[in-house]
């Protein structure tokens, strides 16, 4: 197939990486699928794009739901007839605390988004990428350096990053027959509204508070381009992209 024609969906695509990834994917020549809970912010990213509805569908989802999940899948093959890349980049943190502090409802909304979510739509890809001709396909979950060393007082996001690394991996070999390559790319300190306030200092597990380096969302998303443009021969199980002078080597 050509480049033009291949199709990708991003979640979480309304902002941030997810959003800065959709448009360098629309400029690399695929169409796209892009979600997110919201639909305002979508449309701001297809306007920013330029691109015409021959080129861009626009599903609102939450991906907790695996009623929304289901319609979206079903609505991309619909619209496009196939699914080339899907990038799994929707996730939610919980507020910084103590661990016995996180409520039930934080532990929850973390993991349904952040595992859960993901799974399901891994779980719908898989489904069209063995049906399809041809078949297969590239899945890329963005599972976050939080999927190698915790921060301090996140215990849901790590232990949902944590799981997003397993779910990789028992994709990937599931897929393999298949030709479904599944990888995840973990990201550090990408500057977006969620990283904003590393400027001002974040706590470290020695206790102190520091300013952290932050880097420029195009730089994940050139990584996710990279990753969606290899053959189907070929797969980057796990690739990490952060800010080189930030704490993460001696985190822990």
């Amino acid at each position: 197939m050509s480049e033009t024609k291949r199709i990708a969906l991003v979640t979480g695509a309304g902002t941030g990486v997810g959003k800065r990834t959709a448009l360098v994917l629309w400029a690399a020549g695929y169409s796209l699928v892009v979600a997110g809970r919201r639909r305002e912010p979508l449309e701001q990213v297809v306007a920013e794009a330029g691109v015409d509805d021959t080129r861009s569908l626009i599903v609102p989802t939450d991906i907790t739901d695996p009623k929304a999940v289901a319609d979206l899948f079903a609505a991309t093959v619909e619209k496009f007839g196939r699914l080339d890349v899907v990038f799994n980049n929707a996730g939610v943190s919980a507020p910084q605390m103590p661990l016995e502090d996180i409520s039930y409802d934080q532990w929850r909304t973390v993991l349904d988004t952040c595992v859960t979510g993901t799974f399901l739509c891994i779980q719908h890809a898989f489904r069209i990428m063995k049906q399809q001709n041809p078949g297969g396909g590239r899945i890329i979950n963005n599972g976050s350096l939080s999927a190698q060393r915790p921060r301090l007082q996140s215990s849901a996001y790590t232990a949902a990053k944590h799981a997003i690394n397993g779910l990789t991996k028992a994709a990937a070999l599931d897929g393999r027959q298949f030709n479904i390559t599944v990888g995840q790319i973990d990201i550090g300190n990408a500057l977006t509204d969620m990283t904003a306030g590393m400027y001002q200092g974040v706590t470290q597990p020695n206790g102190q508070v520091i300013p952290e380096p932050t880097i420029d969302a195009e730089h994940i998303a050139q990584a996710v381009l990279y990753m969606a443009n290899l053959p189907l021969d070929v797969n980057v199980p796990f690739m990490t992209v952060m800010a080189n002078q930030m704490p993460f080597m001696g985190r822990g």
